[in-house]
């Protein structure tokens, strides 16, 4: 009977989710229910998937309005109706056009006109499918108006947007929010009635006592609605089914690609390389994803041909058949890697391939795929008002001073102490908090299917110009749509740079090529940076914990890399078998302390869970869980899933499994501890190894190519560290930082022989248009002969030369600093209004008689700290006061248990939560020689020694060393005063 309800998916009006949506009608004894948000289909596919537990009939519709300004309510009488909805919504959402007063000639929907627009309309003529809906308030409205003789068009259209009160004044304030204005100034026109609730059936009834008619055409027009989509067990695949014309074509297709590739990965394939490919492509072929890896494995051939270099990860990186088909580049056989991780009987989703490109080409792969196939668009992601956001926009709407709303954001503690209007704000924020704000881009997953994509959700257009669904991936898996995962990441970028700098730079050598990972594992130089944390600037080895990691473990082959990746995520770390594992590693002896049971079941890690395959042998082999069991496990424990009863009952089955086989109990809650640990962060062993295998790659060109490759780094972003970091780095891997220079520098950085010339990008303020006329007029015209000849032909304002001046761009002149600035003020002569077109004629340039002021060191080194964030002189060279006797890195293993004073420029600082709810502070130095250390500050020492930004510090703490890396416990600390800037500024 209710034809037009709102979820808070009618964003920023809507109060509640489609699943409280079901509840209340469930409450209320309503057998029949239509969702219809206003221009949303955000909770439509989980609508209907819920809307069986609550043995209710779902109906899908829509609330078309401009703004909240209804217009007409649609609701779909099919699976095609709903489309023909998504259509139209669409085409007024991508165009951001107002939705028309009079509705389409839908075919397979019924349209519903509120009276109040009929009124407006003065409409007389309604088509077979067109109604009139009447509320219960508008009941009087209806005996004394012309309408109420159209009997056969007047349905019940009682809005359901609220369910009390409480509701509706969050209602207000969610319109205020929309309307960004204060709540005193909200429109009733901008809002929903407070009688926009539901009623008990028998209550509806009773109001339209009069109108039976009113009733039964209410009734029949959802009897003539129906939609349907499979969920949970009863789904099928709606990705795209088939890459060529039918499934013995897609099947031979991939058969073939393997049999001509096979051999460009394996020179003689063995017996089990044989079968362990019959039996993976027997399974893609029964499982019905053969088109998956085609569609995979065409993306790959366009981003090969365009000579972009990918990385495929996740859990199809356990496929020999992506692997010999080019999609990973990691050998399922050489890492034995899980086949049921990848693929099992009971899985009714398809593997995971995460592939990654440089994050420069992703935009065109991602045209390509749109181009290249029919049915595609991007998956959504909701956001949600988060507790400041909510505080923020609530204050704005009350009107709170911003002081008010920055305590009130930044520390909910203080709520006793609020007064009556930040006390609302705290209470209805309570209420709107985890509300859907609104629907963005989700990072990676773009939807190539079978059947139109409006078939499932109408679209919204991004800044980005791909049409992007309103659901996200829980929804979408839920239906059978499985995303392809295409992501951009710097690390790809940085090691495609290098190649070409390294061609520009080093023309007489022979291409590199990048692909022979197996030539790079082997390599003793590249190992040796692993094992001596030496990988600054490698993709995903580079960051302090790492590089610890690394240094205990005594990493040194592409095995123990893959193991390192994994065992550095928090759920094997936070669970204490990190510390276990290294045990194990460096002391065999110790590995027979090891579970017997876990120690047959996994080896290789030496009884240890470290990745997510070993959830699955875990559960299977020592718990007698199904695999399909199993993966219920493995899944839940994602973290990217909703919990549901079915992950319960496999908890409660592991358990009570692992007591009929007789296990202590200590040892069953150990094992499910060890398995809860992981949740969210565990990788797959072949997502683990894809990482790794770029890894090497990035080692490799550090190793060979170091200046080439930092600057590569420094090129897109950095890394971990910051830019000032990577200089260091490159600085202490041999090369000479020079600062911008307007004759020399492009926008990035540039590299010449040794020499690297930092890019005029790095002046924080110089406008990208000044940049960009500097490099065109010197492309042009061939490189500027003095300051006047710069002036003569680049339009500029003095603030912008004075930056140029300051960096030391001009230093070609011989001219100092200080007398080219006076030079700069006299030509450009300040007080006369500057014009942006370049100069006719050349004009005569006055010489002017300057005495000559040289500057120093200390003041380039100011300069730079304020144009480009640091100084490129070393930090050590600016202190302003002696040093005391100290210990530098290279005599650390000597004072282990001592206390000493270290000296070192921060590197890298960050908090840790510790078990007690305090902040510990984890920090990374540099000593005089370049040489790495790291500090632990406990709770005591955080709040009294303070880090206050970049610098030398002294540092006074107990050398602690664990598996021979050693690390400073800081008993004290204190930041070093810099000398002062001669010029007193």
């Amino acid at each position: 009977m209710y034809i037009n309800c709102h979820s808070y998916y009618s964003l920023k009006f809507g109060t509640f989710s489609e699943v409280d949506l079901l509840l209340l009608a469930k409450n209320n004894n309503v057998v029949a229910l239509a969702l219809t948000d206003i221009n949303n289909t955000s909770a439509c596919l989980n609508f209907v998937r819920k809307a069986k537990e609550y043995g209710i009939k779902p109906i899908l519709g829509i609330d078309f309005r401009n703004g909240a300004q209804q217009q007409f309510v649609c609701l779909a009488t099919n699976n095609v109706g709903f489309q023909e909805l998504n259509v139209f919504l669409s085409k007024h959402l991508h165009h951001k056009k107002k939705i028309p007063s009079i509705a389409p000639d839908f075919k397979n929907a019924i349209i519903v006109y509120p009276f109040e627009k009929v009124l407006q309309l003065e409409k007389k003529e309604f088509k077979t499918n067109e109604y009139i809906g009447v509320s219960v308030e508008e009941l009087r409205k209806l005996r004394f108006s012309v309408y109420k003789d159209f009997k056969d068009k007047l349905v019940i259209q009682q809005q359901v947007t609220v369910r009390e009160k409480r509701d509706f004044n969050a209602h207000r304030l969610l319109r205020a929010i929309d309307n960004n204005i204060l709540l005193s100034k909200l429109q009733k026109t901008e809002e929903c009635k407070e009688t926009d609730v539901m009623y008990s059936v028998d209550e509806l009834e009773h109001h339209f006592k009069d109108f039976p008619h009113i009733i039964e055409n209410t009734k029949r027009i959802i009897e003539r609605c129906s939609i349907n989509f499979s969920f949970g067990k009863e789904r099928i695949t709606q990705n795209q089914s088939l890459y060529l014309n039918s499934k013995e074509e897609d099947f031979q297709l991939l058969k073939q690609l393997c049999k001509e590739k096979i051999h460009n990965r394996y020179e003689n394939p063995t017996d089990k390389v044989k079968e362990r490919l019959r039996v993976e492509l027997e399974t893609i072929y029964k499982m019905d994803f053969v088109s998956y890896f085609l569609i995979n494995y065409d993306i790959i051939s366009y981003s090969k041909s365009q000579d972009f270099i990918h990385v495929g990860r996740g859990s199809g990186a356990n496929s020999i058949v992506a692997y010999i088909i080019g999609i990973t580049d990691v050998d399922p056989i050489e890492l034995d890697l899980y086949f049921e991780r990848f693929i099992n009987p009971y899985r009714a989703s398809p593997p995971d391939f995460d592939i990654d490109f440089s994050w420069k080409e992703r935009e065109d792969i991602t045209q390509y795929i749109f181009k290249r196939f029919t049915n595609v668009a991007l998956l959504a992601v909701y956001n949600t008002f988060k507790y400041k956001a909510v505080i923020r926009e609530l204050g704005k709407v009350f009107g709170l001073p911003k002081e008010e709303i920055d305590k009130l954001s930044r520390d909910r503690k203080q709520l006793g102490q609020l007064d009556e209007m930040a006390s609302l704000v705290i209470k209805y924020g309570k209420l709107i908090e985890g509300f859907p704000n609104y629907v963005s881009v989700h990072s990676c997953g773009i939807l190539i299917l079978d059947k139109p994509i409006h078939y499932y959700s109408a679209t919204d257009m991004p800044p980005k110009g791909f049409p992007t669904v309103q659901f996200d991936m829980i929804i979408a898996e839920d239906v059978g749509i499985f995303k392809f995962d295409i992501l951009g990441q710097r690390g790809l970028a940085k090691i495609k740079d290098a190649l070409e700098i390294i061609k520009e730079n080093r023309p007489d050598l022979p291409p590199i090529d990048i692909t022979q990972v197996e030539k790079f594992k082997k390599d003793p130089k590249i190992n040796q940076l692993l094992k001596r944390g030496k990988a600054i600037g490698a993709y995903y080895v580079e960051s302090p914990a790492m590089r610890g990691l690394m240094q205990k473990l005594q990493t040194q082959d592409y095995i123990g890399l893959v193991a390192a990746s994994s065992i550095i995520r928090p759920g094997v770390s936070g669970s204490g078998m990190k510390q276990e594992f290294i045990i194990r590693q460096r002391y065999p002896e110790k590995r027979k302390e090891a579970n017997p049971i876990l120690l047959k079941i996994m080896p290789e890690t030496y009884g240890i869970m470290v990745y997510q395959e070993d959830v699955l042998k875990v559960a299977n082999q020592f718990a007698g869980l199904t695999l399909g069991e199993a993966d219920v496990l493995r899944r839940g424990m994602s973290g990217k899933y909703r919990s549901r009863s079915e992950f319960l009952a496999v908890e409660e089955k592991f358990i009570t499994n692992c007591r009929k086989k007789g296990y202590e109990e200590a040892l069953i809650f150990e094992v499910w501890n060890q398995i809860k640990s992981f949740a969210g962060y565990a990788f797959a062993k072949g997502h683990s190894a894809s990482y790794a295998v770029e890894s090497y790659q990035s080692l490799f060109l550090k190793c060979y190519y170091p200046l080439e490759f930092m600057v590569a780094v420094l090129n897109n972003g950095g890394g971990f560290y910051s830019a000032e970091h990577y200089i260091h780095e490159t600085k202490m891997c041999g090369g000479i930082i020079h600062p911008p220079c307007i004759n020399t520098s492009d926008h990035a950085n540039i590299i010449k022989g040794k020499n690297i010339y930092l890019g005029l990008g790095y002046l924080k303020s110089l406008e990208y248009l000044v940049i960009q006329r500097i490099l065109t007029e010197r492309q042009l015209y061939g490189k500027f002969l003095s300051l006047s000849d710069f002036i003569d032909r680049v339009v500029i304002s003095i603030e912008q030369l004075t930056i140029l001046i300051r960096i030391n761009a001009f230093r070609f002149t011989g001219i100092s600093k200080v007398e080219l600035l006076w030079q700069a003020i006299f030509k450009l002569n300040v007080s006369k209004a500057k014009t942006a077109q370049s100069k006719l004629f050349k004009i005569e340039h006055k010489q002017f008689n300057l005495p000559k002021i040289e500057t120093n060191t200390i003041e380039d080194a100011y300069d730079q700290m304020e144009l480009l964030g640091f100084p490129l002189i070393d930090y050590f060279d600016l202190i302003n006061e002696d040093l005391e006797p100290s210990v530098l890195v290279k005599q650390f293993k000597n004072q282990v248990n001592q206390n000493v004073l270290m000296y070192g420029v921060l590197v890298n600082t960050r908090f840790h939560k510790a078990s007690n709810g305090k902040l510990l502070r984890f920090c990374t130095f540099i000593d005089k020689e370049g040489n790495y250390f790291d500090t632990v500050h406990f709770t005591k020492v955080v709040d009294k020694c303070p880090i206050n930004g970049l610098g030398v510090y002294a540092c006074y703490g107990k050398v602690t060393e664990s598996f021979g890396f050693c690390s400073l416990d800081i008993i004290w600390s204190r930041k070093l005063a810099l000398k002062p800037d001669p010029r007193g500024v």
